[in-house]
């Protein structure tokens, strides 16, 4: 029997409710897992429901039970259903997790005076049997003639079911007296408190499985199996609609939990205007989008939470495979190709500032069959989809939003929360079918450009200024694409700059080390738009300086400044969790904010001050206010210089004398002073002096004889792949001898093959993580300036390789599992690429 035969309203409730972040499956056994025999001895469970609860047990945060009035050893033995499944006996009187109730003196002599009394009672009755339990008797009546059965069930309600201390549960042909206060909704609620469930469902047969319905509320979803009067929700007609219902919730609860669709990270292609972001899937889904901005609520999660969070999806009527996706030349304007199908997806540049909008057109010779399922909020409110005839509105939202599609027929389906909406489309010859999203407008109405004039444009806003890119020889059309990403990632309009287009896709699959990274940090901010003036573009520079004097404006100096703002330069919210999705293949929690956002970074200044180097030069002048902030920040390393901090990877142990960020501290020195000699401005007293002690303390410290390398920091003996900057940054020469042995050491405690990990201690998180593209690229300039330029190629070419088919890079990647890992695209991966394919070019 397949899942179709169960009706909407339960299918509806049981996907429902296998979205739950913690879930209890909890089941009776006669009746229910098993059909009811005129001999109990021969019910035997069917093998599609311990099969589904079997595995439904090894799912992430689910808990499966079966609640029986048998006796545990005799529900353990007929049963033989496997440990993973927890086995309640005699009502809840018995526990295979430890929960057994022990027996007072009281009790006992109790529980043997009911047996002698059970035993006179239906002594000589045929067909009549008592069932002896730890805490409890059962009187079986089933097998008995009618007379004799309605006889002993009077006879054993007025006598012992009277006494003192005894409680009576009534079943099928069967009455259980039990010493001990218990039932079946008593012994749901401990496995429920044991567990912590959010949710739990319970499916039963008979008037004893009534309790456990009581204590259903809430989220939860009780089942009845066959006719009468119940408690539950729903009812299902037998053993075998159990076992579709159980198999059903462990396919809903298992793609939910580990989108085992997940396409691999690096093939997500990122579609951009001038202020948002949105990633499109290798067969043409919209799976994530944000509005009103790219670090506000998901509209589209399917990325985190597969499509019941949200998707956007076009594919042939007839299913395959796409034959490729690409970007157009110089452009963000992504194709998505089937033989006889294309889907071609872009964002309209130069929109309102309140607006979002995407364009999709369908061209070619087949069918196609779309899927609009908008989930705001994460998909924390419901949402209604009202057809027009030019589109569909959407309702129940605070923000607008509309789907400009004329003449596309859509039917409208609901899961009880959300509508979702079909078609199926076919395009003709020189006629697309042209789908317009528009988020934070109301407007159905045409646009005043055609849609083959308003691509152009789109197209034009990029290739115009990619066209004016100074280009390396090596990997000139990569390093292209990675400038794209990266202008990408800045907003036009405030100029602060993401470090990546995405939250908590996971550092290591199944782990929690997933965090959100659609903020401006100050130190990658500086090193995106500094990567960009290389490539001879001064306008994101400009802009991400402009953002941060208005994030100064509001400190008293420098050091007040936290590690990242949001794009508009505003202070974050807390960190949350949102607990109803499950994340990319089950890996939680799903993370929005940061609490880095608390923490001591003292290296952040430098970055901010090469940048201003780097653009001076491009320029040939200082501009003033930029030289005000450089005097401010020196300023700043003069009075904390020499403090523990967090460092570049935002550890959350306690601060450390970290090895990068004093060298961070000396290069920003270092160049402040540079500057001032440049461009003649008066140099401070005491600069040179400081850069010097600083560069001294650096040198003393930071060198571990015992490890032959610059260390972490000045406390340990482990290593970091950012301690390379002690000669990447100049203030150590290359050709020391020092700065090699650190390159050896570091090279051999944490490269992998292809890649380099940041470190291999304990930071305080659980889990692991890859190797950061990063870093690879840090050993890459490390092997040229030691004159190891092989290694260097060869490490760059392995770097080019993880790029996905469109030239995207995520921040990590798992040379064991060798799939990559970490938000996606990252501003850092392509800083690296860029700057390393420069190098390599130069040499």
């Amino acid at each position: 029997m397949t899942a179709e035969a169960l009706p909407a309203e339960l299918r509806r409730a049981i996907m429902q409710i296998a979205r739950t972040p913690r879930l209890l499956v909890a089941c009776d056994y006669d009746g229910t897992l098993a059909p009811i025999m005129e001999n109990p001895d021969e019910a035997r469970p069917r093998s599609e429901s311990v099969g589904a609860l079997r595995s439904l047990a090894g799912l992430h945060e689910t808990t499966t039970a079966v609640i029986s009035g048998r006796a545990l050893r005799d529900l353990a033995t007929l049963s033989r259903l496997p440990s993973e499944v927890h086995l309640v006996g005699s009502h809840g009187s018995e526990f295979d997790i430890g929960f057994v109730h022990e027996l007072d003196a009281h009790a006992r002599d109790l529980h043997r005076r009911v047996e002698e009394e059970l035993d006179r009672l239906i002594e000589g009755v045929a067909g009549a049997s008592l069932e002896v339990k730890p805490a409890s008797i059962a009187v079986h009546v089933r097998r008995a003639s009618r007379e004799d059965a309605h006889r002993i069930v009077e006879a054993v309600h007025n006598g012992p079911c009277t006494w003192d201390g005894v409680s009576t549960t009534d079943g099928k042909e069967v009455v259980e007296l039990s010493v001990v206060q218990t039932n079946k909704g008593a012994a749901l609620d401990t496995l429920r408190h044991q567990v912590g469930a959010t949710a739990a469902v319970f499916i039963g047969d008979d008037v004893t499985d009534e309790k456990a319905f009581a204590r259903l509320a809430g989220p939860d979803l009780g089942i009845k199996v066959g006719g009468g009067e119940s408690l539950a929700q729903y009812n299902v007609d037998d053993p075998e609609q159990v076992a579709t219902v159980l198999a059903f919730m462990l396919e809903e609860r298992r793609n939910w939990l580990y989108g085992e669709q997940s396409p691999p990270i690096e093939r997500l292609s990122m579609l951009a205007s001038e202020r948002s972001v949105a990633l499109v899937t290798p067969d043409a889904k919209l799976t994530w989008l944000c509005h009103p901005g790219p670090d506000a609520p998901a509209v589209f999660a399917d990325l985190l939470g597969g499509e019941s969070a949200g998707h956007f999806s076009i594919k042939p009527h007839r299913n395959g495979l796409p034959l490729g996706q690409r970007y157009l030349p110089n452009t963000m304007t992504v194709e998505t190709r089937w033989s006889r199908l294309l889907v071609t997806d872009y964002m309209e540049p130069e929109c309102p500032a309140h607006r979002t909008d995407i364009v999709r057109v369908i061209s070619g010779e087949a069918a196609a069959s779309i899927v609009f399922a908008p989930r705001p909020e994460f998909g924390g409110v419901p949402v209604r989809l009202l057809p027009e005839e030019d589109g569909l509105r959407v309702l129940g939202t605070s923000e607008p939003f509309v789907l400009r599609a004329p003449g596309v027929q859509w039917e409208i389906t609901s899961d009880g929360l959300h509508d979702t909406a079909s078609a199926l489309v076919q395009p003709e010859p020189g006629r697309p079918v042209v789908l317009e999203l528009r988020c934070g407008t109301t407007d159905l109405g045409p646009h005043d450009l055609p849609e083959l004039d308003r691509r152009a444009k789109a197209g034009e806003y990029w290739s115009s200024w990619a066209t004016t890119l100074k280009l390396p020889t090596v990997e000139p059309e990569l390093v292209a694409r990675s400038a794209l990403t990266l202008r990408g990632l800045a907003d036009a309009d405030t100029g602060g700059v993401m470090a990546a287009a995405t939250t908590s896709l996971p550092e290591e699959i199944g782990g929690v080390r997933n965090w959100d990274y659609r903020y401006c940090w100050i130190r990658d901010g500086a090193m995106t738009v500094r990567e960009l003036v290389t490539l001879g573009s001064l306008e994101e520079a400009d802009g991400f300086l402009r953002w941060l004097h208005g994030v100064l404006s509001t400190l008293a100096g420098p050091e007040r400044l936290h590690p990242l703002y949001t794009l508009s330069g505003t202070q974050l919210g807390a960190e949350a969790v949102i607990d109803s999705l499950p994340g990319y293949k089950g890996s939680r929690p799903v993370r929005v904010g940061n609490l880095a956002n608390h923490q001591v970074q003292l290296d952040v200044f430098g970055p901010v001050v090469e940048l201003v180097v780097t653009l001076a030069e491009a320029r040939g002048m200082l501009r003033d206010e930029d030289w005000q902030m450089v005097r401010a920040m020196a300023e700043a390393v003069k009075r904390r210089w020499n403090e523990p901090d967090h460092g570049i990877w935002e550890e959350r142990h306690m601060p450390r004398h970290r090895v990068y960020s004093r060298v961070m501290c000396w290069l920003t020195l270092d160049r402040a002073i540079k500057l001032a000699e440049v461009y003649d401005r008066p140099i401070p007293a005491g600069w040179p002096e400081l850069r010097d002690e600083i560069a001294a303390d650096v040198l003393e410290k930071g060198w571990n004889a015992e490890v032959n390398a610059f260390t972490t920091a000045y406390d340990g003996t482990d290593l970091d792949a950012a301690s390379l900057f002690v000669g990447l940054s100049g203030l150590l020469d290359p050709q020391d001898e020092r700065f090699q042995q650190t390159v050896t050491a570091i090279e051999a405690e944490l490269r992998s093959g292809s890649t380099v990990y940041r470190y291999h201690r304990d930071d305080g998180l659980p889990g692991g993580e890859g190797g950061f593209h990063l870093c690879a690229a840090w050993m890459i300039e490390a092997y040229l300036l030691t004159g190891r330029r092989t290694e260097a190629q060869e490490l760059f070419e392995q770097l080019v390789d993880a790029a996905g088919p469109t030239g995207l890079l995520p921040e990590q990647y798992d040379p064991i599992a060798e799939r990559s890992l970490g938000n996606h695209p990252q501003a850092y991966s392509h800083i690296g690429l860029i700057r390393c394919a420069r190098l390599l070019a130069a040499q």
